[in-house]
């Protein structure tokens, strides 16, 4: 059941990709004539999205900053199909994508992290505790693939990916605030901090599991263990060597199985 469940979501996330290139390609060829880089697309897209956080979320306007993060979001998109197009995938790009989803990610909870805390906004001590609990599971959720991962293990899968952790916090919350019903964000909130805390379990349980059915591997520097302990995955969550472009958890992701856990949204873990 959890294989079947798991091959819908990658054959859905595909699905939403191939629309979305469709969509995307003719900007992300002018931008390709036009000499802009991939890189440079993905930098302006994480800042887009960290501006539209950190600008609207904590002074309360939930709605009008899902919509701004949603638009720059699709930059996963559009650098992952100009990295391919122009055959400059590389491990660089997968890092630098990986790593700033991560920033996007921070930024969109520590904007509702400050609206809760914002007296003359969301005004709970409560929800800002339950909101900053969510960003670092999510945060932990991530590492814990990156960390086994470049062990030479798996910790990939669980309740609370990190595509699903952004449409659900991007979605909800644009219909939270447009009916005025905070009460929808507030679930989701709670429901995206268990369940992240539940997917942290799963994972380690996952490698735990793992190291005890292969003993003779269980030790750092043992035959068969990669060498330093770390990959390109080490810094982004997603499959170590994976270059930029490559099929994300997101659908416009760039770095692996789950690279930025976007609403169709954004890319791991």
């Amino acid at each position: 059941m959890v294989t079947r469940l798991d091959y819908d979501r990658v054959a859905m996330l595909n699905r939403f990709r191939q629309f979305w290139t469709k969509v995307i390609s003719p900007i992300a060829n002018l931008l390709l004539r036009l000499g802009v880089s991939p890189d440079a697309v993905t930098l302006v897209g994480t800042i887009g999205v960290c501006a539209g956080a950190l600008v609207f979320f904590p002074r309360g306007h939930i709605w009008l900053g899902a919509v701004v993060i949603t638009l720059f979001v699709f930059s996963d998109l559009i650098d992952g199909y100009m990295a391919r197009t122009s055959g400059t995938s590389s491990k660089w790009g997968s890092y630098l994508d990986s790593t700033l989803d991560r920033l996007g990610d921070g930024a969109i909870f520590g904007g509702l992290v400050l609206f809760y805390a914002n007296s003359e906004a969301g005004d709970s001590t409560l929800m800002a505790a339950v909101t900053l609990w969510a960003l670092v599971m999510g945060a932990t959720t991530s590492y814990a693939r990156a960390k086994a991962e470049s062990l030479g293990l798996h910790a990939s899968g669980g309740l609370a990916e990190r595509s699903d952790r952004l449409v659900a916090v991007l979605v909800i919350g644009f219909f939270s605030d447009a009916l005025n019903l905070p009460i929808l964000l507030k679930i989701v909130l709670w429901l995206l901090a268990v369940a992240s805390t539940i997917t942290v379990v799963q994972r380690t349980l996952s490698v735990r599991k793992q190291v005890l059915a292969d003993p003779a591997n269980a030790g750092l520097g043992t035959p068969g263990a990669p060498a330093g302990g770390a990959t390109s995955a080490g810094a982004s969550g997603n499959a170590p060597g994976t270059a930029k472009g490559a099929p994300g958890d997101g659908p416009g992701a760039q770095a692996g199985p789950e690279s930025p856990e976007q609403p169709g949204t954004s890319s791991s873990s």
